[in-house]
């Protein structure tokens, strides 16, 4: 039996913009994205910083037309990949393996380049149906991981997730910092299970933009003066691409 490959619904298209959002900051602001780990005292690190930003907006932009989305996509998962998570990150992590905090942040970027493949073997002509049908589930099963770890931070960080919740949502804030947290590693199960995967890919979607508007968003009307905390909602419109671009991939697959 072999596996049928078919067309994206709409989740690309929030994907690439996403990204293109985290590229511009790096232009604006003339800094890295904060999940990129570069120390500032790095040479050129200006200069890179550009260069990346310039990248992002790129191959973001060439996701959202088709007849580059598989060029585009290929690109971000290449970048995220070895660039970001191995040389960026790796150095954080093997610096601070003893963090949660660490495979959080890691988990974030890891979920783009995820989010890049599964995007690549949708639309990419050249590979086998196949060979597409592995390189989806291996996105799929990345995300659910990245899944898992969020849902831990919030009840490890529980300090810094409650106040993120506006205090007129009743019951309380922490009722909810919870009850996301648990949601969080019901969809990562779900989804590395393949128990009602589509279902928990499209609750996670859900939730990730819910949190972008009822948290990142109020926060950076709060303060728009940040780098980080217009890092935050770009780094949220993107993962919510990366739950959608999954939900589609879900929808897809068929025996």
């Amino acid at each position: 039996m072999t596996a049928e490959k078919t067309k994206m619904a709409f989740g690309w298209r929030v994907y690439g913009l996403g990204v293109m959002a985290l590229g511009v900051l790096c232009l604006v602001f003339g800094e890295f994205d904060p999940g990129q780990s570069v120390p500032k005292n790095f040479s050129g690190y200006t200069a890179l910083a550009y260069v990346a930003g310039v990248f992002m907006v790129v191959a973001g932009a060439a996701v959202e037309w088709r007849r580059t989305v598989a060029w585009g996509a290929a690109a971000l998962t290449a970048y995220y990949t070895l660039f970001v998570v191995i040389l960026m990150n790796g150095r954080l992590l093997l610096a601070h393996y003893a963090e949660y905090g660490t495979y959080e942040g890691l988990s974030m970027q890891v979920a783009i380049a995820a989010g890049g493949l599964i995007i690549f073997a949708a639309n990419a002509n050249m590979i086998h149906q196949d060979v597409a049908a592995r390189l989806t589930r291996l996105g799929q099963l990345a995300i659910g991981a990245c899944s898992l770890v969020w849902g831990g931070a919030h009840f490890i960080y529980m300090n810094l997730t409650a106040p993120l919740v506006p205090k007129w949502l009743p019951p309380t804030q922490e009722f909810w910092g919870y009850a996301t947290g648990i949601v969080f590693i019901l969809a990562g199960v779900a989804i590395l299970t393949g128990v009602q995967a589509r279902l928990a890919a499209i609750l996670l979607t859900a939730m990730i933009a819910s949190l972008g508007l009822l948290a990142n968003d109020r926060i950076l009307l709060a303060d728009h003066s940040s780098h980080w905390n217009w890092t935050e909602s770009a780094l949220n419109l993107a993962l919510t691409g990366v739950a959608w671009v999954m939900a589609d991939s879900l929808a897809r697959v068929k025996r």
